[in-house]
């Protein structure tokens, strides 16, 4: 992933995996939506929690801490300035009741534009249910031409990518793919759209605009699981966060 956490010993690496058709898989890709953005940040941001959670440092301040970028910076204290984020370590203590709350940031750069994101859900340990409630979001696209269309982008990257967090996966078996419908291939509804989206637009005239039709996507299913670790204290590396995930995820704990 792009970013600027200045650790004194950091390696980035990563393969590319020949195309399916070119090892001649029957299973045929196509397009989609940041094919690759989501997938690295939800293990990246959730390693950057981690550590902060294994050191008992606040999130924001350790990501703070680490950051080198002024703009990356600007980004992620602007979120946490939006969503009211009170400063403490993960995960939240001494929770009563039938339904966990927590919260979670991640922060990802994409093709020069930048982005901080705190999902705040709501977890039930019954039925294993999440419900990413709200959503802020700060982005820096360089200089904004269309404010209204902008936010309106952001809002769009938000739901689409919640609804991979929790409901998308293409299943197969060893002649085909079995997800062929909307009963097969289930996708966010209704009552599990977020109560509210809160978007922070920062504006730089001086800097050419690098785009928003992706860069948020990218970091929803970091934010929803590390949302879902500050209310369980549990930790989910796999995605989708389906009810039987959730559920079982909780039953080992």
């Amino acid at each position: 992933p792009a970013e600027s956490y200045g650790f004194a010993a950091k390696r980035l690496a990563w393969e590319v995996v020949a195309p399916l058709l070119d090892r001649g898989s029957p299973l045929r890709t196509a397009h989609m939506r940041d094919p690759v953005g989501p997938e690295i940040h939800f293990g990246s941001e959730q390693f950057i929690d981690e550590i902060a959670a294994a050191t008992g440092e606040d999130p924001v301040a350790f990501r703070l801490r680490y950051l080198t970028a002024p703009r990356d910076r600007e980004v992620v204290q602007a979120v946490a300035q939006k969503a009211g984020w009170a400063s403490r370590p993960a995960p939240r203590r001494e929770q009563a009741g039938s339904v966990l709350r927590g919260r979670g940031l991640a922060y990802a750069q994409r093709a020069g534009t930048l982005v901080a994101v705190v999902a705040e859900v709501e977890v039930d340990p019954a039925s294993g249910r999440v419900w990413g409630r709200r959503f802020t979001v700060a982005h820096d696209c360089g200089l904004i031409v269309n404010p209204r269309g902008l936010r309106q982008t952001i809002e769009g990257n938000v739901v689409q990518g919640l609804s991979r967090t929790l409901f998308e996966a293409v299943r197969f078996d060893e002649r085909t793919v079995t997800s062929v419908d909307w009963t097969t291939y289930p996708i966010l509804e209704i009552q599990d759209a977020p109560e509210s989206i809160e978007v922070v637009l920062l504006n730089r005239p001086e800097v050419a605009p690098t785009g928003a039709g992706e860069p948020t996507m990218r970091c929803i299913p970091a934010a929803v699981a590390n949302a879902v670790f500050d209310a369980t204290g549990v930790r989910i590396r796999r995605a989708p966060l389906t009810l039987e995930r959730v559920k079982a995820a909780l039953a080992r704990a």
